[in-house]
Parts: structure tokens; C-alpha cells; sequence
């Protein structure tokens, strides 16, 4: 299975990327786009799955920011 996903960097500060993994992203996750970490706080379906094909999007944040003072 390949998982085509779309990664949204919160804030803006970085434009994101597309990218295909064999492993399906999960909330908590950690992945690097160039010198930079981000933690996923968010995975969503994009559309239904496409013979081996899933898509998906991907929200996530600079790793190590806190959460805002929320609990």
C-alpha cells in the first residue's frame, strides 16, 4: 500500500510537502522536511483509496511547540 500525503505545516512558516510513504502517518508522528521536525497532530482522508493508492492529509506543527496553554 502507498499512502500519498499532503502535509500542511500550521502558521505558514513552512510551505509543507507532498510526499508517498509505505507507512500510514499517525497523530503523534514525526517527519522532517529538510533541516526541519514537525509532529502530526491531524490525519484525514482525502478521497476514498485507489488500488494501492491511499491519500491523505497530514497536519502538523513545528516539533517541540507547546500547545497553545490548552490541556
Amino acid at each position: 500500500m502507498i499512502y500519498k500525503v499532503s502535509y500542511v505545516v500550521q502558521g505558514g512558516e513552512h510551505p509543507g510537502a507532498i510526499a508517498n510513504t509505505e507507512d500510514r502517518p499517525q497523530v503523534g508522528d514525526r517527519v522532517q522536511f529538510g533541516n526541519n521536525e514537525f509532529e502530526i497532530i491531524e490525519v484525514m482522508e482525502l478521497m476514498p483509496p485507489s488500488e494501492n493508492f491511499h491519500y491523505l492529509h497530514a497536519t502538523c506543527k513545528v516539533a517541540g511547540e507547546g500547545n497553545g496553554g490548552k490541556s
